[in-house]
């Protein structure tokens, strides 16, 4: 299984990546479950959260960070702060 990545993108990374057109989601602080039946690349505009994996790698992420999700994994996440994301599936 392909493991999720995490980079700072620059203001020009993101502008060609089209993100301001993505999606918006938002949740709470919460845990729950989550599978990725599709890649997903979200870019992180508020809040901290972390993401354990079937194979009990941990990853934290939050603001300014761009997150990508592999196609079949299965994750708990634990949003600690607030999240506000763009996404963008596929």
């Amino acid at each position: 299984m392909d493991k999720i990545v995490i980079e700072k993108p620059d203001k020009t990374k993101l502008e060609a990546l089209g993100v301001n057109s993505w999606p918006i989601w938002q949740k709470g602080k919460s845990r729950f479950d989550w599978s990725y039946d599709e890649r997903e690349t979200c870019y992180i505009l508020e809040g901290r959260a972390e993401v354990e994996t079937e194979a009990g790698s941990v990853v934290e992420f939050g603001k300014g960070d761009l997150v990508i999700f592999p196609a079949g994994m299965n994750c708990v996440w634990e949003i600690k702060q607030p999240i506000k994301k763009h996404y963008n599936m596929g």
